[in-house]
């Protein structure tokens, strides 16, 4: 069975600046359980299996199913139903709130966090569609990226061609009846490249020299000193070790698994593919973001003219410099996160860069020893997280919660714990604000100081935030974009479809606007928010946004106009932040 283990860290080649308080990891052990529970968990991937295409999302059932075991909840409480508002009195609230945090007390864990998954893009492990494809995330309708490098991992893990009762040759059909893998965007080309079964030839330029340019270049990827990169940090941070690969133009071994998926996923021999016309060739399933003729204008010159002069002496010289600074970087961003790295998509490029460049450093040690930090086992298998977890984001949300509901004294312990682990990885206002012998001894003032000179460090001239830091170019960049399926991540932006996301942005917005002094009445931005939100209310009398919203800008209802719990539960957030609670009922 699979135990989930946490704030543990007793592998040699981990680092912690914090004795891993927050680590959440699971571990197999084959003499774990009884009959009875192994059959149970047996039980609960049968049933996710069986109605897959119907409930994408997992339970986490076998975290709780752990945590049901150890710390088991006795509910004393009767369960609340009502059948009517004039039932719905003070007394019925409360004691639905009290169940509910009993419960969520069983789930906390002794550091004070809340474990769980963090499932994030669907093309890092994504799950099957019912045409034989995989999405770019667990809603989406299939793609060649993600059906592609799915098709291949499961190749590598030991699936056989035809195997997986009839999936393998569902997915290598739906690849060739969408023109086979030539067809993947660019990302996917860059790692069938590094397995032997593309060409880098293929590519567009991933040029490590723009790494040494001067930084008054508007485009310049990096960091001046290390700390102010012109472009997203998300995208800096993966195109950097994508260029190493590309200016080494590393490739595996070529072994006969290998040569076999050659044959397998394209429509003509591998041997007559003309590579150079492949370049931008995209997926119509994929094509979120179509590149602009000046930018397939670039790379067409930078091909053609600047990378054949770059493999030749003397400026092979360049070529070997502009590899050496990409790697002192990728060093730099390693040890600074102890080898998490910023995101699973660069980590793991980092890891392969290490590698390449020695396969016995220590860095590349490190690197496996955090790998499992990303992967998350459920009733539908393992996946690997957008981040090795958001403990801390969760437990801020957790305590607002608690405190809430005023029954801060009644759970007193789970204040405790998760003032103790806010402690131990930052700054807690809210719990500052509590007795210690409540929640624990308050943190120092100075800490608090210091907070909130990082938040205001990353406030842009005009008023506004991004998402990660201060936003330092231009949105013209965009033309240069070269990712094919993801839009606007050349430079910070100051909004983002974080959650889903219309919902979700307006009660941040609202909550912003009040804890600036605004109110209802005097402030026509939350009017016109409240009016956006009970607009988008249904029949039902709930809120039901579909992930479409993000992808097309658009609010979008789910389909069949359902009503979902959590965009209801925003919605209802939003509108009582605004103090229109009388205007609920």
């Amino acid at each position: 069975m699979w135990k989930l283990k946490l704030s543990e860290g007793n592998d040699p080649w981990l680092k912690s600046v914090n004795n891993h308080v927050g680590r959440q990891f699971w571990e197999f052990d084959p003499h774990l359980g009884t009959p009875e529970e192994r059959a149970q968990v047996e039980n609960y991937r049968n049933e996710f299996m069986k109605n897959r295409f119907l409930t994408k999302h997992s339970s986490d059932l076998l975290m709780r199913f752990q945590f049901a075991r150890e710390n088991p909840c006795e509910m004393k409480l009767p369960m609340a139903k009502v059948r009517s508002e004039e039932e719905m009195t003070k007394e019925v609230v409360d004691t639905a709130l009290r169940r509910s945090l009993r419960f969520y007390s069983t789930l906390q864990a002794e550091d004070g966090f809340w474990p769980g998954d963090y499932g994030g893009p669907m093309f890092l492990l994504p799950g099957l569609n019912v045409d034989g494809g995989w999405g770019l995330h667990i809603e989406g309708s299939s793609t060649m990226f993600c059906t592609v490098l799915s098709y291949v991992t499961l190749r590598l893990l030991g699936e056989e061609m035809d195997g997986g009762d009839g999936s393998m040759e569902r997915a290598r059909k739906w690849v060739l009846g969408h023109g086979g893998a030539t067809r993947i965007p660019s990302w996917g080309k860059m790692w069938l490249s590094v397995l032997g079964v593309y060409e880098w030839s293929g590519n567009n330029p991933l040029l490590p020299e723009l790494w040494l340019l001067p930084y008054l270049f508007p485009a310049h990827p990096d960091a001046r000193n290390e700390i102010a990169g012109r472009l997203w940090c998300q995208s800096r941070m993966v195109y950097l070790p994508m260029s190493y690969l590309y200016g080494k133009k590393f490739v595996c071994s070529t072994t006969s698994l290998v040569l076999s998926i050659r044959r397998e996923i394209y429509t003509i021999p591998y041997h007559q593919i003309d590579w150079e016309q492949t370049t931008n060739l995209c997926a119509k399933e994929d094509l979120y973001y179509p590149h602009p003729l000046l930018q397939d204008i670039v790379w067409a010159c930078i091909h053609n003219a600047v990378e054949p002069l770059l493999t030749r002496w003397p400026f092979s010289k360049l070529r070997q410099r502009a590899l050496d600074s990409v790697m002192q970087r990728v060093h730099y961003e390693d040890e600074t996160t102890q080898y998490v790295c910023l995101g699973p998509v660069n980590k793991v490029l980092n890891m392969l860069c290490c590698w390449v460049e020695d396969p016995n450093s220590e860095a590349y040690k490190c690197h496996l020893a955090r790998i499992k930090d990303y992967l998350w086992v459920a009733e539908d298998g393992m996946k690997m997280q957008g981040y090795n977890g958001s403990q801390f984001w969760d437990v801020s949300f957790a305590v607002q919660a608690i405190l809430a509901t005023n029954f801060s004294d009644e759970f007193a312990p789970m204040l405790k714990k998760a003032h103790n682990f806010i402690k131990n990885t930052q700054a807690g206002i809210l719990l500052s604000r509590l007795p210690s012998d409540m929640v624990g001894e308050a943190m120092p003032a100075d800490w608090f100081y210091d907070a909130v000179n990082v938040i205001l460090s990353l406030q842009n001239k005009n008023g506004g935030f991004a998402s990660y830091e201060l936003t330092r170019s231009y949105a013209w960049l965009e033309m240069l974009n070269p990712a094919e399926t993801f839009g606007n991540i050349m430079i910070d932006y100051q909004y983002g479809s974080w959650g889903v996301c219309f919902t979700y942005g307006t009660w941040f917005g609202i909550k912003g606007l009040v804890a600036g002094g605004r109110t209802y009445q005097n402030s026509n931005s939350i009017q016109i928010a409240c009016e956006f939100l009970l607009s988008k209310q249904l029949v039902s009398g709930g809120w039901g946004e579909s992930y479409l919203s993000s992808q097309d800008m658009v609010y979008t209802n789910l389909g069949g106009g359902k009503s979902h719990l959590v965009n209801t539960g925003w919605a209802m957030l939003a509108l009582i932040e605004a103090g229109q609670v009388k205007n609920m009922v």
